[in-house]
């Protein structure tokens, strides 16, 4: 009788993972124009309605500046937030989708990944509509991210294909940061309003299978790597994270410029606070764990995560 190696039961694991991952997507999925009643007068998008004002979680929202302002100027604001978050996250997704269509090109046939990379593809490109939907309905002109990381993210094709698993630490230092901030949003949604909570929602419901098809791979794929493939990784991941998480997290200089904040209010809120600096470890926190557990963290590895300001003592 022929015994069955270890890694014939990891890989017999992991493909029964992604197979259920790939049936969640079938069983439970959104269509952004069926699924939002974008034209219910309740999820009409007024710029000056008092549930766009910031959330208590966000540094400005506390900030003597930001209270000094009229509920109308702090509501615009607030919807300027939401609707430059919503742009990079279709930025993101469009970016994020180029990377997988190259990766699935030159995968083997009867490859478990596959099928569910084409189902992720589906739902990212249901995510890109929603979040631009919403931008032209918010009536604000954002940027999202920054030009430069934008032109950047035209290299993540040749990303996917020459280094797939950094391709996925990417993948996961963009999505984990988005699911952590909506998910702090959806704990008090019933002051939120109506149409960014439905559209959380249904992100959120769905990012959790990407997240979880990120980590499958990783921990699939990167213990086999060689050694100093796995070190070189080590020390490319945080700095990763570091950058995802600011566009994610901290508002871009245009919305200083639209409404006239002060540097240093900029500055102290989403730099200099305690609060916003633990927000920004803690978005990584996944992550973090992930490198831990798949090997990452080493004497060379771990103080680039202490000297990002990413490790959580």
């Amino acid at each position: 009788m022929t015994s069955v190696s270890e890694r014939e039961i990891e890989d017999i694991t992991y493909e029964k993972a992604l197979a259920r991952l790939s049936k969640a997507s079938v069983n439970k999925h959104w269509e952004p124009y069926k699924d939002i009643p974008w034209d219910d007068p309740e999820y009409a998008v007024d710029p000056e309605d008092p549930r766009w004002i910031l959330p208590a979680h966000d540094p400005l929202s506390r900030d003597p500046w930001y209270l000094a302002q009229t509920p109308r100027v702090q509501a615009r604001i607030g919807l300027y937030r939401q609707a430059n978050v919503a742009k990079v996250g279709m930025q993101f997704e469009n970016l994020l989708n180029r990377g997988l269509l190259a990766f699935a090109l030159r995968l083997p046939n009867g490859s478990p990944e596959f099928r569910y990379v084409y189902h992720e593809m589906i739902e990212e490109g249901h995510h890109g509509l929603m979040f631009q939907e919403f931008v032209n309905r918010s009536g604000t002109e954002v940027e999202g991210m920054p030009r430069p990381l934008r032109w950047f993210g035209e290299a993540v094709q040749a990303l996917s294909i020459l280094t797939p698993t950094l391709y996925f630490f990417g993948v996961l230092a963009g999505e984990e940061p988005i699911d952590y901030m909506q998910r702090r949003i959806l704990r008090d949604a019933s002051s939120g309003h109506p149409l960014l909570n439905k559209i959380m929602a249904i992100h959120v419901a769905e990012e959790a299978r990407h997240i979880s098809f990120g980590r499958e791979y990783i921990r699939h794929h990167v213990p086999r790597m060689p050694a100093p493939t796995r070190f070189a990784l080590s020390l490319a991941v945080p700095p990763t994270a570091k950058v995802m998480a600011i566009v994610i997290l901290t508002p871009p200089s245009s919305m200083a410029r639209a409404f006239d904040i002060p540097k240093d209010v900029v500055k102290n809120a989403y730099w200099g606070s305690d609060e916003s600096k633990d927000a920004i470890k803690e978005a990584v926190s996944g992550l973090r764990d992930l490198c831990a557990d798949v090997g990452l963290m080493n004497p060379i590895s771990r103080p680039v995560w202490k000297l990002l300001g990413l490790w959580k003592d």
